[in-house]
């Protein structure tokens, strides 16, 4: 069964998960993981994808995203491709570092997006590299010590030094994320302390802010996007940050005991239902959510991604060049004779590329399938089941993007 295409768009929010291959350590020492961090730091920077919450476990790691403009897999193949050649440099390997590609989940933030972050952050406890939340509270290398002020934060970069007006500050999507129409909305996060785990819980209205001690990225001249990071967190649960930081402390505390939490890790509508298959089951048709493994959310929400990420799922625009020059461009990446490929020549990588350049051509760039069935030599019906075929293809062909910019 093919995979299914990952759902990317701007503004998403992500829970990415990525192992070694066979499960073996992608970190073997704490040079190994400051070095992942000082990339991620970068790269998160110069991508401007914020990063909510993330976890080093010693075989595996964690990390909650939300994209800007930069695909997530353009950010996880620079992440991951820099790491992996570091790492193996350094410590005299070859091959592969990371089993498979790596897992993204969307998630419906209004219910997950705390929950989230509180489930990455106890990783470390509940993999008993710490003991006890204390512990926690300083260990290095997840982001819950940073959000508590008790470490520096590692992934605010060192040349991060130019202060941005207020304008430049990122933005993030409103509480519901997802307008009834569909669409992306975009705005600060104004919880301050009225969220669902604030203080002023239900009650409507802020806390009189401290002067001296706002949770005001706007005032507190933000260098990074990791520090308005951790300044949107903060704002779910209070004005002023060191009652901030007890709350979300007391937060992270009660989770403790929930223990691991499958419907966190993963998506799917029984996932998003707490993995109780007894209140979805006998229901009518007319009256089951959407579900899909790809995302942790209401069917309505999954819906409405679904919707829009059929506009974009699975490929970009491009700009428009010659079927020729585009024939010549997917051969090459995919070491193919070009002459085979137009020639009907069935060998598999002969096959994938008249996929690629049908799905290519019709959704990218934008021509008919009777020029491209022109160009291959085929039907333009035939066309049509090429590009189908490209569409379930190009997933494992991430790179190809680059190769045809």
């Amino acid at each position: 069964m093919p995979r299914l295409a990952r759902i990317d768009a701007p503004g998403l929010l992500n829970h990415v998960m990525a192992r070694g291959i066979e499960r073996r350590d992608i970190f073997k020492d704490d040079k190994d993981r400051k070095a992942f961090l000082e990339r991620l730091a970068t790269v998160l920077e110069e991508t401007q994808t914020q990063c909510y919450a993330w976890a080093l476990i010693p075989n595996h790691f964690h990390l909650l995203l939300r994209t800007g403009q930069t695909p997530l897999s353009k950010v996880m193949r620079r992440l991951m491709t820099g790491y992996a050649v570091t790492f193996n440099k350094r410590h005299k390997r070859s091959g592969h570092l990371f089993q498979n590609r790596y897992k993204s989940v969307v998630c419906e933030e209004d219910p997950y997006l705390l929950e989230l972050i509180r489930y990455i952050h106890l990783n470390p406890l509940r993999a008993g590299l710490v003991n006890g939340l204390k512990e926690l509270d300083r260990y290095p290398w997840c982001g819950h010590s940073a959000i508590l002020s008790r470490r520096k934060n590692p992934l605010i970069p060192e040349q991060s030094k130019t202060k941005p007006s207020a304008a430049d500050l990122p933005a993030s999507p409103e509480s519901k994320g997802w307008r009834a129409g569909g669409g992306l909305s975009f705005s600060l996060s104004s919880h301050r302390g009225v969220g669902p785990y604030g203080p002023e819980a239900g009650k409507g209205k802020k806390q009189q802010q401290n002067p001296e001690d706002p949770v005001d990225p706007v005032k507190n001249k933000i260098n990074s996007l990791a520090e308005a990071t951790i300044e949107d967190v903060l704002l779910h649960f209070g004005d002023t940050k060191r009652a901030s930081r007890r709350m979300y402390r007391e937060f992270v505390k009660k989770g403790i005991d929930q223990g691991t939490r499958l419907e966190l890790q993963g998506g799917g509508l029984v996932r998003s239902a707490g993995g109780n298959k007894g209140n979805l089951l006998g229901r009518k048709k007319e009256e089951r959510e959407k579900g899909d493994e790809r995302i942790l959310g209401s069917g309505e929400f999954v819906g409405n991604i679904l919707a829009d990420s059929e506009k974009i799922e699975g490929y970009k625009f491009l700009k428009k060049v010659s079927l020729s020059e585009l024939v010549e461009k997917v051969s090459t990446y995919l070491d193919a004779d070009k002459d085979e490929v137009l020639s009907g020549n069935r060998r598999q990588k002969n096959c994938h590329a008249r996929g690629l350049i049908s799905f290519v051509a019709a959704k990218s760039m934008g021509y008919k399938f009777n020029d491209i069935a022109e160009i291959l030599g085929i039907h333009p019906v035939t066309a049509g089941r090429c590009a189908e075929r490209g569409k379930k293809l190009i997933d494992n062909y991430e790179e190809i993007w680059d190769a045809l910019e």
